[in-house]
Order: C-alpha cells, then sequence, then structure tokens
C-alpha cells in the first residue's frame, strides 16, 4: 500500500469519487491508502458535500509551510516530565499526541489536557492544586475541565486522609465505566426514537425514520454493553492471575 502524503492528483481522485457518490471505503480501495486518510483528509476540508480537491491541497501545503515556519518549541519544564531518566521533549510530545486525540472525540482542550496530565503521570492521581501547577492554568479552569471528567466518569474524587483536600485518579477501569456511560446515552436514544415513531405513526415516512433511529442506537447500546463486560472479565481475570504471581503465599 503506497505511503506518503496524498498528491494533488489524489485530492482529485477522492473529489470524483465523492460525486459518483462512493463510500469513503470506496475511495479508500481504488487510491490503495488507508480509509483513516480518507476519512481525516474529506473532514479536514470541508466534509463530502464542500470538497474541492484544488481548495484542499492549497491548504495542505499552507499547513506544512506554517509548520516549516513555526520557531523551535521552547525547553518542557522538568515538571512536566514526571520520573527522572524521561526524555521531557519526548514526553510532551506523547501528552500533545493525546490531547489531539481526545480532542477530536469532542473533549474540550483543557478538560483533555488535564486527562493527559493524569494518564502520563505514574501515580495516576493529582490535586487540583497540583494540576493549576503542573498545567500553568487558572483553579477555574481546572475545576471545570475536573466536572466535565467526572460527569463521564473519566476520573474519579477521592478525599486525602487526614487533609481536607481531594485527589483526582484515574482507575485501570475507567474506560469500562466511561464505555458504559456512553451504552447508556444510546439506550436513551433507542428509547427516545421509538416513543418518536409511535407518536408520528410508524407507518408515516417520519415515523419509519425513527423506527430506523431506534433500531441503530438500541443495537450499539447492547453491543457496547457486550464489548465491556468481555473487557472486565478478561481484565479481571488478568489482575487475579497477576496478583497470585506476586503472592509471597504461592508455592513454587
Amino acid at each position: 500500500m503506497p505511503g506518503g502524503r496524498l498528491t494533488h492528483q489524489d485530492r482529485q481522485h477522492i473529489a470524483a469519487g465523492l460525486i459518483e457518490g462512493l463510500t469513503y471505503t470506496e475511495i479508500a480501495k481504488r487510491l490503495q491508502r488507508p480509509i483513516s486518510t480518507i476519512t481525516r483528509e474529506v473532514t479536514r476540508n470541508g466534509g463530502a458535500d464542500g470538497y474541492q480537491a484544488d481548495r484542499a491541497h492549497q491548504a495542505t501545503e499552507g499547513r506544512a509551510r506554517r509548520r516549516k515556519q513555526a520557531p523551535t518549541p521552547a525547553p518542557v519544564p522538568p515538571a512536566a516530565t514526571g520520573a527522572p531518566g524521561r526524555d521531557p521533549q519526548a514526553v510532551h510530545a506523547l501528552e500533545e499526541r493525546l490531547i489531539a486525540a481526545m480532542t477530536a472525540t469532542g473533549l474540550p482542550r483543557m478538560t483533555a489536557r488535564v486527562l493527559a496530565c493524569l494518564y502520563t503521570i505514574d501515580s495516576g492521581s493529582l490535586t487540583a492544586a497540583e494540576l493549576v501547577q503542573r498545567l500553568q492554568v487558572s483553579p477555574a479552569s481546572i475545576s471545570k475541565a475536573i466536572g466535565e471528567l467526572e460527569q463521564h466518569e473519566l476520573i474519579r474524587r477521592e478525599r486525602e486522609p487526614h487533609r481536607r483536600r481531594d485527589r483526582y485518579v484515574i482507575d485501570p477501569d475507567v474506560w469500562y465505566r466511561a464505555w458504559l456511560v456512553s451504552a447508556r446515552q444510546n439506550a436513551i436514544m433507542a428509547d427516545l426514537a421509538r416513543d418518536g415513531a409511535e407518536i408520528l405513526d410508524p407507518s408515516t415516512p417520519a415515523g419509519v425514520r425513527l423506527q430506523d433511529m431506534s433500531q441503530f442506537f438500541e443495537h450499539v447500546s447492547q453491543n457496547l454493553i457486550h464489548a465491556a463486560e468481555q473487557w472486565r472479565q478478561d481484565f479481571m481475570s488478568r489482575r487475579a492471575i497477576d496478583r497470585s504471581r506476586l503472592s509471597p503465599n504461592t508455592r513454587e
């Protein structure tokens, strides 16, 4: 499969494929490119309805020129690198990649920065004051980000013994809980669409449309729950095996 950046001719083929009504998968197969490359290219440059090859190519070249002209980033403060011996620039680059991936899913940048910070520190937990110091932002920004992360069950708070302050913690099964939250939201959408179909009459075009919507979200919700539970079982089994290996009472 060819690598490298998309050429102007590639973009013309993408535009032609979109006009033909081809899916991203079909266009990717025609160009022998990963589907993620095609999806990212189209989404970044106007979407399926607004994609233009010339404009997309010019925009890409412009971004490349700006990256070349960008000043060398300032050294990352040692406090942000975590354990000693790690390359500060590599850690910083990793955090930025995590932040970019999280914001692509819809998280605000500050919320993504807090989550990435908690993920890349060995302790997996920090107080609000520590987050303020590490990220060099206001307490109000941290408070808002923490509120959103708690809402999505991506972190939990833990009161420090004998101290009147909370720590914000990443649990090993954080994504399990977040996945179930997503499943519940999809189930709510399924119920809402089902009720809407009944109100609008399932035999009408609008009713049929909402019935299809309900079936889709019901299917997605059930599959999310099944995948999460399967992962949970595997995770708990691995943890049990690891604990038995580390137990001092385990006989050789």
